[in-house]
């Protein structure tokens, strides 16, 4: 990787009771590219200061404030190379502008932003930008995801059908918001989620894994999104009909108030030559089925697993891998073309990290679930 001295990161969100900013951390940490030198940990000043110094970072780069930050480490000869972004949703679109124009590279949580306008706001900002924009969509960093994406590229499924997709949880089955639960709060509130609860949380993930690995456009979707628990101001269940351009069709289901189920993503695809199926909560194993054939297990790192899963993977067969380090395989990927523009060289080719565009592809998939819904289930497209 070249020049491979610590990439200097800083943060904005993820103080003190977060949940996401730990586990970025974390990631940021498994491959060593990277040392948390600067953050903006909290909307309150007090609090995001005192996140910092508990994390050991030095008092004179604990901010107050996202912008104060920006500014002070975009002329500091030292300054932070590169920002994540780990705020409720509606804060990523403000926060991501003043780094990118400022050129700090951006990684950001999903989704990209709160609403279809800010997010094509936010692609126009990253496209004036010389800086990268990195969506962390952690799933796609499963080296079993990209073994599927390498086998159904390479035609091994045959012309794509059918994509099955879910993703149900039961965390939000009671009105858990009101009891100042910090994650249910605001991913309850519009103001602060934007207009997709469930299908906004969790519903990108699902449909950014069936797009990610089938490589599939979608063109119109048919919703019915509902919140079960009384009182509550967004989805808390989405069922979503999909046509994708080509003739594929799909169904894609996400629920939070589905007792028995904590994060049971999942998807199957099915071609004219055979079907495959993954698990999230079982990610070192991919079925395949060639028509007409018994299944085959694949493993990560395995007989059978390609290259696209090797190249995600640290552990020998049969040692579990996930969730951590599929953010972490994000984020290497990211330090890769960070450091290729550090050292003023072209962005490596084969990186698969989603970007600002596919952050616009989930917005207007949560804006056409909801336009759809309200309507009746009509099917609409995306506003693209």
């Amino acid at each position: 990787m070249g020049n491979n001295r610590r990439i200097r990161l800083g943060m904005v969100g993820g103080g003190r009771d977060a949940f996401i900013g730990g586990v970025h951390r974390i990631a940021s940490r498994i491959d060593d590219h990277y040392q948390l030198v600067a953050g903006a940990l909290s909307s309150t000043p007090e609090k995001a200061i005192a996140s910092a110094i508990d994390l050991g970072i030095d008092e004179d780069r604990a901010y107050g404030d996202f912008l104060a930050m920006a500014k002070r480490e975009a002329r500091l000869k030292n300054g932070v190379e590169a920002v994540a972004i780990v705020t409720p949703n509606h804060m990523h679109y403000p926060a991501a502008r003043e780094f990118l124009k400022r050129g700090i590279h951006v990684i950001c949580d999903k989704p990209l932003t709160s609403s279809l306008a800010d997010a094509k706001k936010l692609v126009k900002a990253a496209g004036k930008s010389n800086a990268l924009f990195v969506l962390t969509h952690n799933y796609t960093g499963y080296p079993m995801v990209r073994q599927a994406r390498e086998m159904i590229g390479n035609g091994e499924l045959g012309e794509i059908r059918l994509v099955q997709v879910e993703y149900p949880q039961d965390w939000l089955s009671e009105k858990l918001e009101d009891t100042e639960q910090k994650q249910a709060e605001w991913r309850t509130d519009p103001a602060r989620s934007g207009i997709g609860g469930c299908i906004g949380d969790i519903g990108t993930h699902a449909y950014n894994l069936a797009t990610f690995t089938t490589g599939l456009e979608l063109e119109t979707l048919c919703a019915d999104l509902h919140a079960f628990v009384d009182g509550r101001r967004l989805d808390d269940n989405a069922h979503v009909m999909m046509r994708f351009k080509g003739g594929a069709k799909g169904m894609l289901w996400s629920s939070q108030v589905a007792p028995g189920n904590e994060n049971a993503l999942r998807i199957r695809i099915y071609g004219a030559r055979g079907g495959i199926e993954w698990a999230q909560e079982d990610p070192n194993y991919l079925w395949h089925t060639p028509a007409g054939e018994p299944k085959r297990l694949i493993t990560r790192s395995g007989a059978g697993s390609g290259e696209l899963a090797g190249g995600v993977s640290r552990i020998p067969p049969g040692h579990p891998e996930g969730y951590l380090e599929g953010f972490a395989n994000i984020y290497t990927e990211a330090a890769k073309a960070i450091l290729a523009k550090r050292n003023g060289e072209a962005v490596p080719e084969g990186l698969l990290m989603p970007d600002v565009n596919d952050g616009l592809n989930g917005v207007a998939f949560v804006s056409a679930c909801v336009n759809s819904s309200n309507r009746g289930g009509v099917w609409t497209k995306l506003a693209i």
